[in-house]
């Protein structure tokens, strides 16, 4: 009975165990059908059968549809699944296995810390862009977005409430001065920016409610 269960034991089948498959996204099943018709020996039966897997691969994903090469990626990843040894006569050209292969460029990010990472870097630029402008309607809007998107930013993160005064000497500093709060620019109240919690419906009250009589069902006697 021992051996029984460890031999049992030993037959079990895990995903850590089969082949590691290029597209998981393909299931098991597609990869087992492309390693079959790599077997295959006659070209058009090869061919007719790889036909017959596209269809299969279209199927499983009807999203790629919308897109306008959706036949040609769909031949891509058979190659792609098929670690590029099937030899079939493809409408498309192979794909060269190195552009999978080679590693993503370098992101190239801007250098530079930021004083104050609760606004952003963001928040930087469009001081910046604020300061370009010339005095008129546009600049007092835009400067009045900025200030309550950072009185957003700072309550968000920082959990604590902040005067207006320190929102605008934080665009004194950032924009070194030259950007003015005009009368115009204002700041909203903390629950105009951050949206209330929602309150939570409260439960009809259980039992029999005062001042409504008690309705004794027909046919009731007491005893």
């Amino acid at each position: 009975m021992i051996s029984f269960a460890k031999n049992l034991r030993m037959n079990y089948d895990y995903n850590t165990q089969r082949k590691r498959m290029a597209l998981p996204e393909y299931g098991r099943n597609v990869q087992k059908m492309v390693d079959h018709i790599k077997t295959i020996e006659d070209r058009t039966e090869r061919n007719r059968a790889a036909k017959t897997i596209i269809q299969i691969m279209g199927n499983l994903n009807p999203h790629l549809r919308d897109e306008g090469d959706f036949k040609h990626k769909l031949w891509d990843h058979l190659a792609l699944i098929a670690n590029f040894e099937l030899d079939i006569d493809s409408p498309y050209p192979i794909p060269e296995p190195s552009k999978f292969r080679e590693k993503p460029k370098q992101v190239p990010y801007r250098q530079g810390d930021i004083r104050f990472l609760h606004y952003g870097r963001i928040i930087e630029l469009m001081i910046g862009a604020a300061v370009e402008l010339p005095d008129g309607p546009a600049k007092e809007y835009l400067t009045t977005l900025i200030v309550n998107q950072m009185k957003k930013a700072y309550i968000t993160w920082n959990r604590s409430q902040v005067a207006d005064e320190v929102i605008f000497g934080d665009v004194k500093f950032i924009s070194r001065g030259k950007l003015k709060i005009t009368e115009g620019v204002k700041i909203l109240e903390v629950r105009e920016l951050l949206p209330q919690p929602k309150r939570k419906p409260q439960g009809k009250p259980h039992g029999k409610q005062p001042g409504k009589p008690f309705n004794r069902k027909k046919g009731y006697t007491r005893h």
